[in-house]
């Protein structure tokens, strides 16, 4: 097997890095490497939910990560806050800022990625970018750039959550995600010992108090 498909193991399990709390939701940093939701074998069974739920009891997930991405996640604690976050959500309410390094140096400071995308069956999870797939939009813009090591720090905007849409739209422009075990090449995916991909902001209106929410949680890298 692809070793680059064992890289990513959960870590032993750790005290939870809680950014906001109270009794409708529960917003942490998911570390990298470990899964949002269990899978199907009892190795995969640590996760961001039942680490959440064996501190805070009943808990529900409202969007996931990828395992190889950190960074910030949202939880509701009743289902009428399940349903009111999947509202927010579905009409595009929340806004995600994500940072990334990627390979390259990318030659315009901001741009729009408007490119369809679904899975590549023979090959999922991978996705494909395809005539046939659903509208995705991502909008990224340059922090800075490392001439030496030849990559471009960035921040990134998903208009639509499409899965590993952030990923599929830099590889597209010839600038994978470093640490990307799916679509870097060899010597991007080389260039870290992770992923460097990270949520690092999101901001809605919380939908039972009404209150501006704006998390905030740097990238370890």
């Amino acid at each position: 097997m692809d070793n680059r498909y064992t890289v990513y193991m959960p870590p032993p399990h750790t005290a939870l890095n809680v950014l906001f709390e109270d009794e409708h939701l529960l917003i942490v940093n998911k570390p990298t490497g470990l899964l949002s939701v269990p899978g199907n074998s009892p190795e995969k069974k640590d996760c961001m939910v039942s680490r959440c739920a064996t501190a805070y009891g009943h808990i529900e997930i409202v969007h996931r990560l990828d395992m190889s991405t950190s960074g910030i996640i949202v939880f509701a604690r009743h289902k009428g806050a399940v349903r009111a976050m999947n509202r927010l959500f579905a009409n595009r309410e929340v806004n995600k800022t994500y940072i990334a390094v990627v390979d390259g140096l990318l030659a315009q400071d901001k741009g729009e990625i408007h490119a369809p995308l679904m899975v590549d069956w023979p090959n999922r999870p991978r996705q494909m970018i395809h005539k046939d797939g659903k509208p995705s939009c991502t909008l990224y813009q340059v922090i800075s750039r490392d001439e030496e090591a030849n990559t471009t720090r960035i921040h990134l905007t998903p208009i639509t959550g499409r899965s590993h849409q952030l990923r599929v739209h830099m590889m597209s422009l010839g600038h994978a995600i470093l640490g990307d075990e799916f679509y870097a090449s060899d010597e991007a995916f080389n260039k870290a010992d992770r992923l460097l991909l990270h949520a690092e902001k999101l901001a809605f209106i919380h939908p039972v108090t009404q209150t501006p929410l704006h998390i905030y949680c740097p990238a370890d890298f």
